[in-house]
């Protein structure tokens, strides 16, 4: 018997009892559907982790931090003195800090980041943002996606202009309201981020006292003469934007929130406001005088090959430096990935055993039903391996179809949970949260037939099996 009359009688044979095939169908597709929605969350998850990894430098950059935090919260030091700094001080990364990662062999760049926060005023919003100030090529190796229009802060213009996060309007609110913001109300303030200038504050001591007293200071230090060195009202910058992150106030990234600036222009703005004190953020010696040197929060460093990394890390670990790198979390990530991918695996698996065991039902029923017509076709020289493949045939047909069938259902579950997802932006996650794959689609295809001729295997072999006399005579 051909292959052709083989698969004419095995679809011939599922239309005849098309309830049963349609209820067996059915349950692989509820199995299929189910294996296939579980392994894209665990997917769409790894991809995100990936995603955001990318965007933060990729594998093959190094996060540096030295012994002492630099930026908000940063605590004084236990130095006594400025010319005398101890050697827990000088594991705070400077500019000299960065030279020397720069000429490690394998490194590519090296990059100094300074994190702090400051006020912005348009109007009668107020806005508390989070500044993350680098190099240009710093700022390149963060791989910030710009909306159209936008461009990257220009260094050496002594103008501060600033590249806004997609996200950075929700941190508005009308001043002196709190419960005013887009948390709140649902609505972003009436605020043109790439038009728009505004008024940014540094001083936020200054500027909080003198909201508290109506312009007076009044809780100032003094400089041991009794006289105040903060001023009695801070000052206000004037910045534009040269750029907004892509995307909108519902698309989460991990720049969403940031806003981004050149370094030296901040830095030569800052040293000239805060000339004589210590600019916020920075460490200061016990007796509260400034450093002559600025520290930075972090350094960021390039290296030539994903390979090189941990070596490269180990020895700016061996300078006594503290370091994270990009390649350790995607090891480690990997690791619970896997867990997760298999407990989601296993709970839709539990779907396809329960639909297989349907499979086999319905093979042996169908046996049972057609015992004289396969003892008719062995007695008019039917071999024993073409009743055995027929059944296979019709097994494998039903895994297939209720395969085709669940991979439908799973792309429209799958679109119905990232839209969901995406309205209320689960879990922080940036882009979808389940993801469907090509080779995920096939692998299920395959598996679902895989599954359906294993349960057909045994009924297949009690018709091979079948005495042609017996079943003959069989009512």
């Amino acid at each position: 018997m051909s292959w052709i009359d083989l698969l004419r009688m095995s679809a011939s044979n599922l239309k005849r009892r098309k309830l049963r095939t349609f209820l067996t169908v059915l349950g692989v597709v509820i199995g299929t559907a189910s294996i296939v929605v579980m392994v894209s969350l665990g997917l769409g998850l790894q991809k995100s982790v990936y995603d955001e990894m990318e965007q933060s430098g990729g594998l093959t950059t190094i996060n540096v931090t030295g012994s002492g935090s630099v930026g908000d919260g940063m605590m004084h030091s236990s130095n006594s003195d400025n010319s005398d700094k101890s050697d827990e001080a000088s594991k705070y990364i400077d500019d000299n800090c960065v030279k020397k990662f720069g000429e490690l062999e394998h490194v590519k760049a090296a990059a100094p980041i300074y994190e702090t926060s400051a006020i912005c005023l348009k109007g009668k919003y107020e806005g508390y943002i989070s500044l993350y100030a680098s190099t240009p090529e710093g700022l390149r190796m963060r791989d910030i996606k710009l909306a159209d229009g936008g461009t990257f802060p220009k260094s050496g213009t002594g103008k501060l202009e600033l590249v806004y996060g997609n996200n950075v309007l929700t941190n508005f609110s009308e001043r002196g309201n709190n419960s005013s913001g887009y948390w709140e109300t649902g609505e972003l303030p009436d605020i043109d981020l790439m038009k728009d200038s505004m008024f940014m504050i540094l001083d936020q001591d200054a500027y909080y006292n003198s909201q508290s007293s109506g312009g007076f200071q009044v809780d100032a230090g003094t400089d041991g003469k009794g006289t105040s060195n903060v001023p009695q009202s801070a000052k206000k910058h004037i910045v534009t934007a040269s750029g907004v992150v892509a995307g909108g106030v519902d698309d989460y990234n991990v720049n969403s929130y940031y806003v981004f600036c050149d370094l030296d222009t901040l830095k030569q703005i800052m040293k000239k406001e805060f000339k004589g004190r210590v600019i916020p953020g920075q460490p200061s010696t016990k007796s509260g005088k400034a450093y002559k040197e600025f520290y930075y929060s972090s350094a960021q460093v390039k290296v030539d090959d994903m390979s090189n990394v941990n070596d490269v890390a180990k020895q700016i670990r061996e300078m006594g430096y503290n370091v994270e790198t990009n390649v350790e979390y995607m090891d480690s990530m990997k690791k619970q990935m896997a867990v997760i991918q298999a407990v989601l695996g296993g709970i839709g698996a539990i779907s396809l055993i329960v639909a297989a065991i349907g499979i086999a039902n319905t093979m042996m029923m169908s046996i049972y039903e057609r015992t004289k017509e396969i003892g008719v076709i062995k007695v008019l020289g039917c071999s024993l391996k073409n009743i055995k493949q027929m059944f296979l045939i019709e097994a494998a047909f039903i895994g297939l179809l209720g395969g085709i069938v669940g991979n439908m259902v799973s792309f429209a579950m799958s679109g119905a949970i990232n839209m969901v997802t995406a309205q209320s932006s689960a879990l922080g996650v940036e882009g979808n949260i389940s993801y469907i794959p090509v080779w995920l689609v096939l692998i299920s295809l395959g598996f679902a037939m895989l599954v359906g001729m294993v349960a057909g295997y045994f009924p297949a072999l009690r018709a091979m099996r079948l005495s042609p006399l017996a079943a003959i005579r069989s009512e």
